[in-house]
């Protein structure tokens, strides 16, 4: 048997592919939607990716399956459990089987077992391995999707929040307890294999080690040690974190079937009065990636900052919405790169591609960086925005702050002062760069971003630090 791990980090995904070497038949566990480099190791260790399989309908990433049966003529494996609002609307022009509980099916001569496992989605399943041709007559691990992590479990909270199924939040939590002691039951040496990692919203504290064991996580993830089915509900839906407010347009796609996508690159353009005016009209978007120490010397008015790199993904699907075109300032050898993050999540109307050095003409906005000390001089003067996650805000914040969380800025900022100055921060400085662009953007004129954020801040002004009953 052949087994390779792929993790993409702006998603704290994993995707896993499941080889026969003797058959040299292949499948992927939960496909990311950018699936070339995968095949490319496949052809390498001699296998060829014949079917795929999925744990759920996903809400955080654009699933690759469909992009394989189309382009690959693989067969899918998917859930037929959940009621009608659950069941995939894709499959009736490709080669899927639509599988349930205690349902198997080999690749090679590997076996699957389907166990299904509802809570974090009422069509969630996870599946069985083992090695027959290896010799194995007992199971090795199992891939839990988004049911099981390592130190977690998936939260159910998701639909309700997202997707505004009210309700769901509830009867998932008590799912969830059934389906953990029904995990409770598997032998404490098979392997666990979960979908995300550390970063992920999936959940609320993923350990950042890539797989577990059913004996680890029965003995270490809190999730195992209450019995109490109450009690349990209780604390799986406390302190969940936001809801990313791209998880619903995920489920829809995923649930209707995404786009398959050719690779094609948008048009690269060095028109700096182009950009500036395409950047003012409606339902336009210019994303600027170039790290915020560059991007708040200049700018072109309008544009919103997210550097290249893990944050790419996430604040782009909070910030962007599915029904605004985007033209993206990057550089030439990362723009393949920051095109598959932003399609990994649908985000796929990127229209334009722009080389920062051709449009530096037009880069006449800034906004300002200061440290703790100045931060302080003019915060009596100014609207303290805190735009950190409800969790942090909870914690600790500065008095006389306003808790405005990144990802609803756009919206929010909107309900601020525009003649007064805006001093912004966040935990560490990262976001709340990504906020001042998103400030500008919105035409605040004096805005000031703090270096360190409230942690920096928190250093010196211990005894300052609000702290909500």
């Amino acid at each position: 048997m052949l087994f390779r791990t792929f993790f993409d980090e702006k998603l704290a995904q994993y995707a896993y592919m499941v080889g026969c070497q003797r058959t040299g038949e292949a499948i992927l566990i939960d496909p990311p939607r950018h699936v070339d480099h995968i095949i490319e190791a496949a052809k390498k260790e001699g296998m060829t990716i014949t079917s795929a399989a999925e744990t759920h309908i996903h809400a955080d990433f654009v699933s690759g399956a469909r992009q394989l049966a189309v382009k690959h003529d693989a067969k899918l494996y998917l859930s037929d459990e959940g009621d009608e609002n659950w069941k995939y609307q894709y499959v009736d022009d490709i080669n899927a089987e639509l599988v349930k509980d205690g349902d198997k099916f080999k690749v090679g001569n590997i076996e699957f077992e389907v166990m299904h496992t509802p809570g974090h989605t009422p069509e969630s399943i996870s599946f069985i391995l083992t090695d027959i041709g290896g010799g194995a007559s007992k199971p090795m691990g199992i891939f839990t999707g988004d049911f099981v992590f390592v130190g977690d479990i998936g939260r159910p909270d998701l639909l309700e929040k997202a997707a505004g199924m009210a309700g769901t939040a509830d009867s998932g939590a008590q799912q969830m307890y059934d389906s953990v002691q029904r995990f409770k039951q598997l032998p404490d040496y098979m392997m666990v294999w979960p979908a995300h990692g550390a970063g992920s919203a999936c959940g609320k504290s993923l350990g950042a080690v890539p797989s577990s064991t059913v004996g680890y996580e029965k003995q270490f993830n809190w999730a195992m040690k209450i019995d109490n089915k109450e009690e349990f509900i209780a604390e799986l839906l406390k302190d969940q974190p936001e809801a990313p407010v791209y998880f619903a347009e995920m489920k829809r796609v995923n649930k209707v079937g995404p786009n398959v996508v050719s690779g094609d690159m948008p048009e690269w353009t060095d028109n700096a009065a182009e950009v500036e005016a395409w950047a003012k009209e409606d339902k336009h978007v210019l994303l600027d990636t170039r790290p915020a120490s560059e991007f708040e010397k200049g700018f072109i008015p309008g544009a919103i900052n997210i550097p290249f790199g893990k944050m790419l993904t996430n604040w782009a699907g909070w910030l962007v919405g599915y029904d605004e075109e985007m033209a993206v300032i990057v550089d030439k050898d990362q723009a393949e790169e920051a095109l598959i993050a932003l399609r990994s999540i649908h985000l796929d109307d990127v229209v334009k591609l722009v080389a920062a050095e051709s449009v530096k003409g037009a880069a006449t906005e800034t906004y300002k960086t200061v440290d703790v000390e100045k931060f302080d001089q003019l915060k009596e003067d100014s609207q303290v925005i805190d735009v950190r996650n409800d969790t942090e805000w909870k914690q600790g914040h500065i008095q006389g702050a306003e808790h405005k969380m990144l990802g609803y800025l756009r919206k929010t900022g909107k309900e601020l002062d525009q003649s007064k100055p805006v001093l912004i921060h966040c935990q560490s400085g990262a976001r709340s760069a990504i906020a001042a662009s998103v400030m500008k953007h919105l035409g605040f004129e004096d805005v000031t971003h703090l270096e360190g954020g409230f942690s920096a801040w928190s250093k010196k002004n211990s005894d300052s630090v609000v702290t909500p009953k």
